[in-house]
């Protein structure tokens, strides 16, 4: 019997990653439902390839054009995600892919839940600042978790069964991106253009942006933080510039176990798919010259100041992560937009975030999903004002 799969945002980096795993094992997965923004030339492809009956379209013009486009086919085109319970009736999805970014991503995470067996998230923000809601609806559905983040999944690969008490120490890696070796005085230069060049991972300019301020890295000790419930002080980020290894955990009985895969999305998808090895894939060979110069930094503070957010957070769930996480959206569109500079990110996110009128939402729990966008919205709107 086929596999069913939902893929939300198969268009981007992670859709297309997981689209290119599945074409090569056709015959075992049918596509029940593809979601898109814009890039719709992308996604008749898919519809093509895959035979796919149901699609989302959130973006209005571009939902018309693909409604004409496919208006003789049989297929079932919609323009939001409420549309989910239409298209879904029953727990049936095997699995189910959020690849969408950005806080977008929230709102069709928790209407899924219901109907798929394993839900693999690769989305930050839901996690980041919704996790609360994210994982009641787990819970209520009995629905299997796994966090596809190449970071993370080796978290959760290395920790396995092990508990909370069991863990001393956790290392994210962090590549440092493109302006680890540049030089600080030359930092108040630094271009859209040059901080989009990441030196080992092809992704989105948002993120690609978040690697180079190193925000990405404050967002994913953030994740970790939620996902596996461990305290902050025992979260650590390293620089590894190579991107070889991807997470490191010290135990209490002496053990560290450290998490090496080849620089590329592919290998935490595709054991996402396919766990406990139930298919074989095709990886390079041990890099003997990268193992014997892993070459670990500390962060450096003073090229990366949003690292500083790490000392500013509450260890609960709070609306402070969707305030950190809306600031920092916008920033980085008007830093892509030329309006502001790349050092003005950090500066603007730190003024913001120890602002009275923000760190109050430190002690408030997100309740539900309305609040955490009537929040985002609002911390947008008040962005013009904190401009320096």
């Amino acid at each position: 019997m086929k596999k069913k799969i939902v893929i939300l945002g198969s268009t981007g980096f992670i859709g297309k990653t997981l689209i290119n795993i599945l074409k090569k094992d056709k015959k075992n997965f049918e596509i029940v439902l593809l979601t898109v923004d814009k890039n719709i030339k992308e996604l008749l492809k898919q519809v093509k390839i895959f035979n796919v009956k149901n699609i989302i379209v959130t973006n209005k013009k571009q939902y018309l054009t693909v409604k004409n486009n496919l208006k003789n086919k049989k297929i079932n085109i919609y323009n939001n995600f409420s549309s989910i319970t239409k298209i879904l009736k029953k727990k049936n999805i095997d699995y189910t892919m959020n690849a969408i970014s950005g806080l977008d991503g929230l709102n069709p995470t928790l209407k899924i839940i219901k109907f798929t067996k394993n839900i693999a998230i690769a989305n930050k923000e839901a996690i980041i600042c919704g996790w609360p809601l994210i994982k009641n609806e787990l819970k209520k559905n009995k629905t299997e978790f796994i966090p596809i983040d190449s970071e993370h999944f080796s978290i959760w690969t290395l920790i396995n069964k092990a508990r909370n008490q069991d863990i001393e120490k956790i290392f994210i890696t962090a590549s440092g991106g493109p302006f680890h070796n540049y030089p600080l005085n030359k930092f108040q230069s630094i271009t859209p253009k040059m901080a989009l060049k990441h030196p080992n991972w092809k992704m989105g300019k948002k993120i690609t942006i978040d690697s180079a301020t190193l925000m990405n890295k404050v967002f994913e000790v953030i994740e970790a933080k939620k996902i596996f419930n461990y305290d902050y002080k025992k979260l650590n980020i390293l620089v590894h510039p190579k991107s070889y290894v991807h997470a490191i955990v010290k135990f209490t009985n002496g053990l560290t176990k450290i998490l090496i895969h080849d620089t590329n999305m592919t290998i935490p998808i595709f054991n996402s798919l396919y766990p406990n090895f139930q298919k074989k894939i095709e990886s390079k060979d041990l890099d003997l010259s990268i193992i014997n110069n892993l070459d670990f930094k500390k962060t450096n503070i003073k090229k990366f100041p949003v690292l500083k957010i790490l000392n500013n957070l509450p260890n609960n769930h709070s609306l402070f992560e969707t305030v950190i996480v809306s600031v920092n959206d916008k920033l980085v569109h008007m830093f892509l937009q030329n309006k502001i500079k790349f050092l003005d990110i950090s500066k603007i996110m730190l003024k913001i975030i120890n602002n009275k009128e923000f760190t109050k939402y430190k002690k408030i729990i997100p309740k539900n999903i309305e609040q955490i966008t009537q929040l985002s919205h609002y911390v947008s709107l008040k962005i013009k004002s904190f401009r320096i």
